[in-house]
């Protein structure tokens, strides 16, 4: 267990992309088998454990140390598994320096899959009886289910490439016929046995990706341009009946997430890769998309209701047509899989498969034009595809090109402040703001993290600790006088908050010491940009 909760710590401190990916690349070479593959299930998401609710590590933590000291230690830390790995006591007669190699990642992860969820907690404590605080901290993590270091299961798929000198897109092709620990992969990167082979696997293929667009203009003679959706891009595998006819969908991060969305699942009965956007049809756009607020009720969700399904019913909308049988297209020009993919179009279910269109534009300035003018919900911009273009994985230049649309924004007030994680934990730089009602209250709009440098950082974490005038746990709230200028993608409907609204990919613009608080923006204002 040591190993890999020193991989843990040296991933969360180091910052460069090179350095992680080094780390990992030595744990994988060093560790022996199955740790390494439990290690790597769980660092790319793929571990599922039967995840302990913090609220009873709460409990076994309260339990053991005095209540007041572990809620002070908690507000300042600002991370639930820091705080409780460092404020678990040594049980008497064990040494100071716990973790003697017995406690192994693989016998940790064997002990929680045989443990109901009722006993898990139990179970845990005392695993963590004998584990250092590094130990416990890694425990907790893989038991909660939130194994937050820094790194993307891309990332993590690249160092083990990296490890072995092997091709990281060679592994995505089989990555997804295998399953934890991986014994055969790390045969095959090891050379004690051949590529696994994941012919007739509903397997993912890594998706090919946009730039953003830098340059003033574009020839529309070489690209062609439509419309970039606001939901998901999401993946479509189908095998054929010799394989029995099974579709799996994919995230962008080849998460398999066919669970969360099987009316897709089962309407897709072809022999076939497609690329597309997973989006939810608006009660109020007649069939057409809905903003991603509605998507996001139907995301992540394990079991779907049939009553979900029909509050929220998904489509995709394709971009492209990667496989067509056993033939591989991605070779092909863009122009060649587009006119493939609308070929392909009559054998699919119009009631979950639709066409993404193309926008037809003279030239680059009316392109501009077109694309100012769209606030349609679901529309999040303008892609720009090369039409000799093939599919390749991950983003090549002047391929193709994503054009978001300007964000919106609007002035808020700071309301409330919770400390960050990681890096941020001993910060204030997590901030919710709001909006003026007509009866001169405001109203929680949204909540933002990012947009400013670390010199405003500091700047506003100052200035919630001078300005505090209530605490609620890790949340302080602030004095009602800081203006926020806020940028955000769009804005829609929620039941889920008081004000009514939702923002989508909020981020601070701009700090306006300049500004009172009391020309702020209202609601109804912001109401007035929902589409």
């Amino acid at each position: 267990m040591r190993p890999f909760s020193q991989l843990l710590d040296a991933l969360v401190y180091t910052r460069s992309r090179n350095g992680k990916l080094a780390l990992i690349a030595a744990y994988l070479r060093s560790a022996p088998d199955p740790d390494r593959g439990w290690a790597l299930a769980a660092l790319t998401g793929n571990l599922d454990l039967k995840a302990v609710k913090s609220s009873a590590i709460g409990e076994m933590i309260r339990a053991r140390v005095d209540p007041v000291l572990y809620e002070m230690s908690r507000d300042y830390v600002g991370d639930l598994a820091e705080t409780v790995a460092l404020l678990w006591p040594t049980p008497p007669g064990e040494p100071p320096d716990l973790d003697d190699g017995t406690l192994t990642l693989a016998a940790l992860v064997d002990r929680l899959h045989a443990t109901s969820r009722a006993a898990a907690p139990d179970a845990l404590a005392q695993m963590m009886d004998h584990l250092d605080a590094s130990g416990r901290f890694a425990l907790l993590k893989l038991a909660t289910g939130g194994l937050r270091v820094g790194i993307s299961a891309r990332l993590a798929k690249t160092g083990f490439a990296q490890a072995f000198g092997l091709d990281v897109d060679d592994v995505e092709q089989v990555w997804h016929a295998l399953s934890p620990p991986y014994t055969a992969l790390f045969d095959w990167a090891e050379g004690r046995a051949p590529r696994p082979d994941p012919a007739g696997t509903p397997f993912f293929r890594p998706f090919m990706l946009a730039h953003p667009l830098e340059a003033d203009s574009v020839d529309l003679n070489d690209y062609a341009a439509e419309w970039k959706w606001d939901g998901i891009r999401i993946q479509i595998v189908g095998t054929g009946p010799e394989h029995g006819r099974q579709t799996r969908l994919y995230s962008r991060a080849g998460d398999d997430i066919s669970a969360s969305f099987p009316e897709i699942a089962a309407a897709f009965t072809g022999h076939a890769v497609l690329d597309g956007e997973l989006l939810v049809r608006g009660e109020f756009q007649g069939g057409e998309a809905a903003s991603f607020n509605a998507l996001q009720q139907r995301l992540g969700r394990k079991l779907v209701s049939a009553k979900m399904q029909a509050d929220y019913p998904a489509f995709v909308r394709l971009y492209d047509l990667l496989l067509e049988g056993d033939e591989d297209l991605r070779a092909l020009p863009w122009e060649q899989r587009r006119a493939r993919l609308e070929a392909y179009m009559p054998h699919l279910d119009a009631t979950r498969f639709d066409l993404s269109a193309t926008i037809d534009a003279a030239d680059f300035d009316a392109l501009a034009d077109i694309r100012a003018g769209a606030r349609d919900a679901a529309i999040e911009g303008v892609m720009l595809k090369r039409r000799d273009s093939p599919y390749v994985a991950g983003r090549k230049a002047a391929l193709w090109y994503k054009w978001k649309r300007d964000p919106l924004t609007a002035d808020c007030v700071m309301m409330y402040a919770q400390r960050g994680h990681g890096k941020r934990s001993s910060f204030y730089s997590d901030y919710t703001f709001g909006c003026w009602t007509p009866d001169g209250e405001l109203h929680p709009v949204g909540k933002a993290y990012s947009g400013f440098t670390d010199e405003e950082l500091k700047w506003l974490d100052r200035f919630v600790r001078q300005n505090t005038v209530a605490r609620f746990g890790p949340v302080r709230e602030v004095e009602k006088t800081l203006v926020l200028e806020v940028a955000f993608d769009s804005i829609h409907d929620s039941k889920r908050h008081k004000s009514g609204l939702a923002m989508r990919f909020p981020r601070i613009a701009r700090i306006r010491r300049d500004k009172p608080a009391a020309e702020a923006d209202t609601v109804e204002g912001l109401k007035k940009l929902v589409r």
